[in-house]
């Protein structure tokens, strides 16, 4: 078996030179797959002889030329398969078009070789839907890959393929990120298209991203598939001059990092998560850096209140238009036991709390832009316990989910409330050897500052690229 893929642009390089062609690195992927994904279950839907055939018709010439990647299997469409979104009532809801995020990617030149698991509708930090079976994490079989794009996260951390899609409306890119030692950046609201899916509700606090082992891979992804498509409801900051790729190389400056390892009338930080990013901090200052100690200036539970209306609209409305296009009510085996409390929860929900919760972003968005006022960005663990045991996070005992999902989701959901840009960076391992993040966040368009900074740190202290599992 041979070793895992290296980073997209480096594959990309590899083929446009004429060292390898991009039906050999496609060819290599699906063998990895086919060896690695039985132990781990990333893929839920493959597409191999389309992908194959689009390589031997002849493959745009776009930046990453021949470079396979698999897409997460919600919110964002692969023709000829399905969207399950982790939901047996989405099962075999199979999608005529691509979305236009992976019509960018195409255009690009990737191969699209598949789609990956995912808890069901986003609404778990792990990846164990009922649908599809538990997604296990390289670094660790019997712990999560954290969610809700644990399969991508998965597949990228096992060398199955260079880069993949996810998408973050609580943590979603940054938590599996952490979970299984990768670079995950939450871009700004707006900043790259949900199209076809309307951006209202969902739009708020969900955005597009990708899981990579390099930063270098995730600017590239930005630059080529950031920008708003016509007659897109809301859009975000402009791409810098000279693109996100750029940045990567260009040093940030001295910046006064703001460090918090609390959240208030949150749940308790692990110390393992705590001693990471005070050596994280310890790199920063000897880097010319100033860091100092903030405290989080909104509690918990108001966060959490307002992204939770608003993500619980979302659902209720995408379970309902669903039913409407199936022509039947809600049956009892369709959705998991806690999607079914969220459901008939925000069902019942007043109109007038979807309006408070757009003022509450609202107000989260200008106290933490206080913050920013004394510091450039803020470092923060980007979980608050250890990655966990698969079963941890059980969607049929909702009771559990309740207690323990704060734990995943207690640092990150803050940014998908402010709509800023964040980032997990890789931190080192926890005393059982499974890795843990470094949690940067901003303002909205703070990309350019994240990518330079995250620059920095990888050069300075490199994280491994791949899971043991990769070879």
């Amino acid at each position: 078996m041979s070793s895992a893929l290296p980073d997209a642009i480096a594959t990309a390089a590899a083929i446009r030179c004429g060292e390898t062609s991009a039906r050999e690195v496609v060819e290599e992927s699906i063998r990895r797959i086919e060896k690695l994904d039985p132990q781990l279950n990333a893929m839920v839907g493959t597409r191999y002889d389309e992908a194959l055939a689009e390589v031997d018709a002849g493959l745009p010439d776009g930046p990453l030329t021949g470079v396979p990647v698999v897409i997460k299997s919600l919110a964002a469409d692969v023709a000829g398969l399905p969207t399950t979104g982790g939901s047996r009532l989405f099962a075999d809801d199979v999608k005529a078009e691509d979305s236009e995020l992976v019509r960018r990617y195409k255009a690009a030149g990737m191969v699209v070789l598949g789609t990956t698991n995912t808890p069901e509708l986003g609404k778990n930090g792990s990846t164990e839907p009922v649908l599809h079976g538990a997604c296990h994490n390289p670094w660790s079989l019997d712990h999560s890959t954290g969610g809700s794009s644990g399969g991508s996260a998965a597949a990228v951390a096992a060398g199955l393929v260079p880069v993949a899609h996810g998408n973050d409306g609580g943590g979603s890119i940054r938590i599996p990120a952490a979970a299984c030692g990768l670079f995950g950046l939450k871009p700004s609201r707006g900043l790259i298209p949900g199209a076809p899916y309307p951006s209202t509700l969902a739009g708020p606090t969900s955005v597009h991203g990708a899981l990579t082992t390099t930063v270098r891979d995730t600017a590239l992804l930005l630059d080529v598939s950031a920008g708003r498509v016509p007659g897109q409801a809301s859009y975000g900051p402009t791409a810098p001059a000279g693109g996100y790729l750029a940045c990567v190389d260009r040093e940030p400056g001295r910046l006064r990092v703001g460090l918090a390892t609390v959240v208030p009338d949150g749940p308790e930080t692990d110390p393992a998560g705590v001693a990471a990013v005070r050596r994280t901090a310890d790199l920063l200052a000897v880097l010319g850096h100033e860091v100092v100690e903030v405290t989080l200036p909104v509690a918990y539970p108001e966060f959490a209140r307002w992204s939770g209306l608003m993500m619980g609209a979302n659902l209720v409305a995408h379970v309902d238009d669903r039913l409407a296009a199936l022509g039947r009510d809600l049956r009892d085996d369709d959705i998991e036991p806690f999607t079914r409390v969220m459901y008939e929860r925000y069902s019942a929900m007043p109109l007038a709390d979807l309006l408070r919760a757009l003022e509450g972003f609202e107000q989260v968005g200008f106290a933490t832009a206080r913050l920013f006022a004394d510091v450039d960005v803020v470092l923060t663990p980007t979980l608050c316990m250890r990655t966990p045991r698969l079963g941890v996070l059980d969607t049929t005992k909702p009771e559990v989910m309740y207690t323990v999902a704060p734990a995943m989701a207690g640092f990150t959901s803050l940014v998908n409330t402010t709509g800023g840009a964040a980032m997990s960076v890789p931190a080192g391992l926890d005393p059982d050897g499974l890795p843990l993040g470094a949690h940067f966040f901003t303002d909205l368009g703070g990309e350019p500052l994240l990518l330079s900074l995250a620059g920095q740190l990888e050069r300075a202290a490199p994280w491994p690229r791949h899971a043991p599992l990769a070879g």
